[in-house]
């Protein structure tokens, strides 16, 4: 039983140092990342199974992934930028970032939906309500991110 307990302290502090070092937003992306590679996965297996697959599409796949990184680090940049004029403007005003979070929360759920959709694909039988759900969520984050200055 030490043996487990040193192991889950173990896990406990790596987390704790990365949390540290790069915070909630680094978990954003952590996440992000393992979607997408999830999403590339059970696409190409997917592919497999229906004989779909071809050099060509995985390329595209991998092309399109990258796109989403471009978008990502264009998203940051665009935070930094807004929080430096927004400090200089009116220093009392602490923005820590929004446009990049939402984006990487639509993402990680966009990606979420395509594995759900692969899955069906590889014959798995996915909850309808799943389905709905993962809709739903990219929905509102959509809402929420093309909200104009009266909420609606």
């Amino acid at each position: 039983m030490d043996r487990l307990d040193d192991i889950k302290a173990a896990v406990i502090a790596v987390v704790g140092a990365l949390t540290g070092f790069w915070g909630w937003m680094g978990w954003l992306v952590v996440c992000w990342l393992v979607c997408m590679m999830l999403d590339y996965v059970t696409g190409t297996m997917a592919a497999c199974a229906k004989g779909d697959w071809s050099s060509k599409l995985a390329r595209e796949g991998i092309l399109h992934k990258l796109g989403m990184v471009f978008v990502v680090c264009a998203t940051g940049v665009a935070d930094l930028v807004l929080g430096v004029v927004i400090h200089n403007l009116i220093p009392s005003i602490h923005y820590p970032g929004a446009v990049c979070p939402i984006v990487l929360c639509w993402y990680i759920v966009t990606e979420l939906g395509s594995v759900a959709e692969n899955a069906v694909d590889m014959g798995a039988d996915v909850p309808e309500w799943l389905r709905k759900l993962l809709k739903v969520t990219k929905d509102q984050i959509d809402k929420t991110g093309g909200e104009d200055n009266d909420g609606q």
